[in-house]
């Protein structure tokens, strides 16, 4: 067998399983979002809504974010000119990491140029520092926390989702001196569930472990100045490392931890994720600086954003739509099918000029895939009335069953 017919035979069982993946091209307008231009296949231009964007609060259209920006690119040019240690740290790289750390209430943040790479080379290095280190982990981490673990090449070990009993019992059962991580998310994206974050804090003082959460899409969204769930919580200054991103509510790119400048300092000087790696442009250190420092204040957009994510589970569960609402802003309808969710997204997208991509096997396990909207502040209730009508009837098309298994 030819590498060739390999490569063909790979992506046939992607299109058999109902799971190929394919690029929708489309044109934001600034100032328009949530619309949008499609570029559809037969190269005709149609306008669309778009319903599942991380840039849940609409920031990456911001005046603010955009206008220091420009600035930003007329007076540094586009690119940093090298790694954070050769050339490429400048004021804005600063300026962001004295915002990110105000942010957290931490001495320190570190800027990565995705929060990816920030799981991925914090969670890999660790081990060179705590030599006999053992990982605890969520089993329902991200894929970045998961790569880290698995690169650091230590002891790991996995908890059962959420399960506060299951990682007593893990960590009851470590050695008493070994060092040790807890790694959790506080927010999980797929289900919209939280980590139940003040049960780790307390297993991990009593073990003696340190804490590493994961907050990529809750900051910006909760707390009174956009610190994400452990701000909330009354958490923060209990938590070791705090991973965050700058894509999601901030609108913009990058990804950070944030962290005493001792811890800060160790991964900044061991981790080669970040040594060597080209430092984010100048103007998105600006833009995302703007995003943050605007939205420590800005509690009404918030507000309103969560108004409106309450509205979608409300109207969408007084269809029988299979909603789980966990309370936090994501709203996941579970269609439980790679075929039909792909029917439907595309159906949605052809006849009614609604965006959302379906989310399969592997973001998910096989039988619970799912169309996974996020509202924001500048959906219309207009939007809105056109998004229900649509999943209304495509359901019925697709033979689906109603059941709300709200939880």
């Amino acid at each position: 067998m030819t590498y060739a017919t390999r490569i063909d035979r790979a992506l046939e069982r992607l299109h058999e399983e109902g799971r190929y993946r394919t690029f929708i091209e489309i044109e934001r307008k600034r100032g328009a979002f949530p619309y949008a231009t499609w570029t559809h296949p037969d190269g005709t231009e149609r306008p669309v809504t778009v319903w599942c964007g991380n840039d849940y609060l609409g920031m990456g259209q911001h005046p603010v974010v955009i206008d220091a920006m420009h600035r930003a690119i007329d007076a540094a040019g586009a690119g940093s000119g090298g790694t954070r240690n050769i050339s490429g740290t400048t004021i804005y790289h600063r300026e962001l990491e004295q915002e990110l750390a105000d942010l957290h209430r931490k001495q320190a943040a570190l800027l990565f140029t995705s929060a990816y790479i920030a799981n991925e080379a914090t969670l890999s290095t660790l081990p060179k520092l705590f030599p006999g280190l053992v990982i605890v982990s969520d089993e329902l981490n991200h894929a970045s926390m998961i790569n880290g673990i698995r690169n650091g090449r230590c002891e790991k070990h996995i908890f059962r989702h959420n399960d506060l009993a299951h990682l007593r019992e893990i960590l009851a059962g470590l050695d008493p001196d070994a060092p040790k991580v807890v790694a959790i998310e506080s927010l999980y994206s797929m289900d919209g569930d939280f980590g139940p974050v003040a049960g780790v804090l307390d297993l991990c003082d009593e073990f003696g472990a340190l804490s590493y959460v994961d907050e990529v899409h809750a900051v910006g969204m909760y707390g009174p100045r956009g610190g994400g769930i452990a701000e909330r919580d009354g958490l923060m200054g209990r938590i070791d490392i705090i991973n965050g991103t700058l894509a999601k509510a901030y609108g913009v790119m990058g990804g950070y931890i944030a962290a005493s400048a001792r811890m800060v300092d160790a991964i900044r000087s061991y981790a080669p994720g970040f040594i060597f790696t080209t430092s984010l442009p100048p103007a998105i250190a600006a833009g995302a600086a703007a995003s943050v420092r605007h939205l420590k204040t800005d509690r009404a957009l918030r507000d309103h954003h969560r108004t409106q994510a309450r509205i979608l589970k409300m109207r969408l569960k007084g269809l029988g739509l299979p909603i789980i609402d966990h309370g936090s802003h994501i709203v996941p309808v579970h269609v439980g099918n790679p075929v039909k969710c792909k029917m439907i997204s595309d159906r949605l997208l052809e006849d009614h000029g609604i965006y959302v991509q379906p989310i399969n096997f592997p973001t998910v396990p096989r039988g619970t895939e799912r169309l996974r909207f996020t509202p924001s502040p500048v959906h219309t209730p207009d939007d809105m009335d056109h998004l229900v009508g649509a999943m209304d009837a495509l359901w019925s098309q697709c033979a689906l069953n109603r059941a709300d298994l709200a939880g």
